[in-house]
């Protein structure tokens, strides 16, 4: 059987439903521009995954993912588990709420010039952060794209997760915020950052990132490329919630870096601990727990811009 040029994975829950209802229209562009393609939709949580590998595996050159970060998430991560020597890439057309991979990449959020940009892509190549982590008792790992986070930012997506998205990323993503200033407390953490000591800290929350934006357009990591080989790792310090929400602008606008309670730490390798539970997220979805570890892949992804 001949391979299709693309494979289309579609998430038709993502933007809050949204997508079902923008697929025909996705489907007549990609038509419009004249690449060949058949496609798939996904039927929960981690299907994406599975679908992504399994196509990579069959020989698709090209695998576009259709939805949130959170379906550019397990495309990738369906791509990176291949067990397949040929070269896959991954193309993006964003229709959910956030879109901060998208962001980060400089991918255009509108569909439409989405579309007309994989009539005629170009391949650049990032690099791909790996965290292993916690859950159920279990040791796991896991690929991310865009960042990864522990602490109160990690509470705030799992309250968004929970928060109807009908206003796009931060509007959902505030009010995740808002609802978590009732219970989070401050976190006692232990780090080690390549072969540096290992130090302590009471951190609000602590970001690993490899793109610049996270949580529906922060640009928290400002100096972070995803082609450099590094993480960015930013540190919120002991900010209490209203001193956070005083600077919350600052973070927004990507001026928050001079702020004494932050720090940011560049390597490959980071180990984070703590004798408190701690969430994880990475590219905006719930995974587990701490400990975590990260680790990076230089330039071990192709992306279609």
């Amino acid at each position: 059987m001949t391979k299709l040029f693309a494979n289309v994975i579609v998430n038709p829950a993502a933007g809050a439903n949204s997508t079902h209802r923008k697929w025909p229209g996705i489907n007549s562009l990609l038509k419009k521009v004249g690449l060949p393609f058949d496609f798939q939709f996904t039927e929960g949580k981690g299907h994406a995954i599975e679908l992504a590998r399994t196509a990579s595996e069959k020989g698709y050159r090209y695998l576009i993912a259709v939805g949130g970060d959170g379906t550019i998430h397990e495309v990738a991560n369906g791509i990176m588990q291949k067990v397949s020597p040929d070269p896959t890439s991954l193309g993006i057309i964003c229709t959910g709420t956030g879109g901060d991979l998208s962001r980060s990449i400089g991918i255009p959020h509108d569909y439409n010039q989405a579309c007309n940009i994989l009539a005629n892509p170009r391949e650049i190549r990032l690099d791909v952060g790996l965290v292993e982590y916690q859950n159920i008792g279990r040791t796991l790992k896991r690929y991310f794209i865009n960042s990864a986070g522990i602490g109160f930012d990690a509470t705030v997506v799992e309250a968004t997760e929970k928060f109807p998205k009908y206003f796009g990323g931060t509007l959902p993503y505030l009010a995740g915020l808002i609802r978590s200033f009732l219970f989070y407390r401050n976190k006692e953490i232990s780090f080690k950052a390549g072969d540096q000591p290992e130090q302590k800290a009471r951190i609000l929350s602590l970001v690993v990132a490899n793109g610049r934006y996270f949580g529906g357009g922060m640009l928290i990591a400002p100096e972070a490329k995803l082609d450099d080989a590094l993480l960015d790792m930013v540190i919120i310090g002991n900010f209490g919630k209203i001193e956070l929400l005083q600077n919350l602008k600052k973070v927004y606008a990507g001026t928050h870096l001079s702020l004494p309670k932050i720090r940011l730490i560049k390597d490959k390798r980071i180990v984070i601990k703590s004798k408190q539970r701690f969430l994880l997220h990475a590219d905006g979805e719930i995974l587990g727990e701490g400990p975590v570890s990260f680790s990076l892949l230089p330039k071990a992804l192709t992306v279609l811009v």
